[in-house]
């Protein structure tokens, strides 16, 4: 009985200690919510981030806040030599930002860090062999997503990636879907959706898409997704985030059920935004 009561009185402690922490958060998101945005950040975003102008006046408003609060909570750190500035702040937040438009989940909460280089970095890889062996080696990257703690980015080809909204080819919008999939610890191109109903139609739907781009590429077929996108399923949602935001109008067309499922995830129609505008 002693040791029930002690578990209970040490539950509710851990349980008002979440929720006071909670609380403070929920303060500090009202004062940061009723801070202007900085003019100067406003001419970061209509400069770096092409896809900016595009949104409707109501996820502006949104999205300002979203940075405000990525800014504040997330630590950048400059890597290679690179001296970290607002301009490279702004624009990463505002990328990162755009994925969670609409959703209940305004966060990536198993973030705390974007470590970023000046140009493509080297990393160390480690290749299975099989039979449990690894091969070390190393590889020249733009871009990596953690599942704990960090995102690392490579600004050249961030800012290169946001400035033109129409190639399909976006590091910040790839790295961060990673963060998303990889919110149940696992990065399978299964991220959480809102609803568990949900999760046949997800993964009937972007296996079958998954398996068309393998086909297309085996075929030599023209397809809208990059063929990275064809490596694994993880890889797979992260490219097609890339195409749903930057290439929405051919990826309604040519695979109308994957957009869907991906309008209906991210809670924005980025076709919608396009009417009369490109």
């Amino acid at each position: 009985m002693k040791f029930f009561i002690i578990a209970i009185v040490v539950g509710a402690s851990v349980l008002a200690f979440f929720i006071g922490k909670r609380k403070l958060r929920d303060r500090r998101l009202r004062r940061l919510a009723a801070m202007p945005f900085p003019d100067e950040w406003e001419k970061i975003l209509e400069k770096n981030v092409g896809l900016y102008k595009y949104l409707p006046d109501t996820l502006k408003e949104q999205l300002h806040n979203d940075i405000k609060i990525f800014v504040n909570e997330k630590r950048f750190e400059g890597l290679g030599g690179l001296e970290m500035t607002d301009e490279i702040r702004v624009t990463i937040a505002a990328e990162a930002s755009l994925l969670l438009l609409n959703r209940k989940n305004s966060d990536y909460p198993g973030l705390s860090s974007i470590l970023v280089y000046p140009s493509a970095y080297v990393a160390k890889q480690n290749t299975a062999v099989g039979g449990g062996a690894y091969i070390e080696g190393r590889s020249v990257r733009l871009g990596e997503s953690w599942q704990h703690g960090s995102v690392v980015l490579a600004w050249d080809y961030v800012r290169q990636g946001a400035v033109n909204p129409e190639d399909g080819h976006n590091v910040v919008l790839h790295e961060f879907a990673h963060q998303l999939d990889q919110e149940d610890g696992m990065s399978d191109g299964a991220p959480v959706l809102e609803n568990r109903s949900g999760y046949a139609a997800w993964a009937r739907i972007l296996s079958m898409e998954y398996e068309r781009l393998q086909s297309s590429i085996e075929h030599h077929k023209k397809r809208v997704m990059d063929d990275y996108g064809a490596t694994s399923p993880a890889e797979f949602f992260a490219v097609a985030t890339e195409t749903f935001f930057e290439k929405p109008r051919q990826m309604k067309k040519k695979s109308p059920d994957l957009y869907a499922e991906l309008r209906d995830f991210y809670k924005v129609d980025p076709v919608e935004w396009l009417q009369g505008k490109r």
